[in-house]
């Protein structure tokens, strides 16, 4: 399990994924959304529509959403 470099929380897929995005790919270090939104002096809401915008749009770095059946 990977944790934040910023405060210790254990990351999501999609955490270590918008830090791939927003830093940088070969990142080794890897922060959580509140992490992430201060780091970038954004809210962590910004940072949580920035991942589902990527999502939308194919990035893949973050998992697909189930279709709902």
């Amino acid at each position: 399990m990977t944790a934040c470099a910023c405060c210790g929380k254990i990351l999501t897929p999609d955490e270590i994924a918008v830090t791939k995005k927003l830093i940088n790919r070969g990142a080794t270090a890897f922060f959580c959304v509140g992490c992430l939104a201060r780091r970038f002096d954004v809210t962590p809401q910004d940072i949580l529509e920035r991942i589902a915008y990527f999502r939308e749009t194919g990035c893949t770095l973050f998992a697909k959403t189930p279709e709902p059946e």
